[in-house]
């Protein structure tokens, strides 16, 4: 799956030259926790976040610790009216065509909630933290699968998936609706991916004869 398949549309953004108590009001209003900053132009510039605004004066957040050139922007920051000085810019973004797995590991290394996606220099859309957690619960065990040849095929087809974390594949035997795996496996978290792996196929219900091989002396 894609950025473009799971980010949000619909977009609440804000002008660097709006209050901040007008960004609040909106984040309060629509129920989001920060809002691209869009220049006359539409393009993006920044992004302010509830943490940003919970450093305001109105507070009573002290400046925090740094030289004096970090105390004067965080005196900036916390007192001035305007959006524009205490968004965060350059703003890291994303783009529509890349793969979840990226917005994942940015969201994660970066420790933040949400990404802009843009199409240069235009914002075309938000994905989320929330956006990403939906696809897992949309996601669930797959449809039972019937007839020998087709679970056959299907657990040869994820155990194959698997191999780059296996060291050897397990016997398959797949007889009359009945499945039984077997087999020396190279380590116990080997042994656990191929039951993990069999498990998401057919179910718990397959005849479990996998062992792990003894360490040579």
């Amino acid at each position: 799956m894609y950025v473009r398949d799971v980010m949000s549309t619909r977009l609440v953004t804000i002008s660097p030259e709006h209050s901040v108590w007008h960004a609040a009001q909106i984040m309060l209003a629509e129920h989001v926790s920060g809002l691209p900053v869009l220049d006359d132009g539409g393009a993006l510039v920044g992004l302010v976040t509830e943490g940003d605004l919970l450093r305001r004066s109105e507070l009573g957040t002290p400046l925090g610790e740094g030289g004096a050139p970090e105390r004067a922007r965080a005196y900036v920051q916390s007192r001035s009216w305007k959006v524009g000085a205490l968004m965060s810019s350059p703003v890291l973004t994303i783009g529509e065509d890349a793969p979840l797995s990226k917005a994942a590991m940015l969201l994660g290394v970066h420790r933040i909630k949400r990404l802009p996606v843009v199409r240069d220099p235009q914002l075309v859309g938000i994905v989320s933290r929330a956006d990403l957690l939906k696809v897992i619960a949309t996601g669930g065990p797959d449809a039972e699968i019937r007839g020998d040849e087709a679970v056959r095929r299907a657990l040869h087809a994820r155990l194959a998936e698997a191999g780059n974390v296996l060291s050897r594949q397990p016997e398959l035997h797949v007889e009359a609706g009945r499945v039984r795996v077997a087999g020396a496996m190279g380590s116990p978290a080997e042994l656990e991916v191929v039951r993990m792996v069999v498990d998401s196929v057919v179910g718990s219900g397959f005849k479990d004869e996998l062992t792990v091989e003894k360490e040579r002396e």
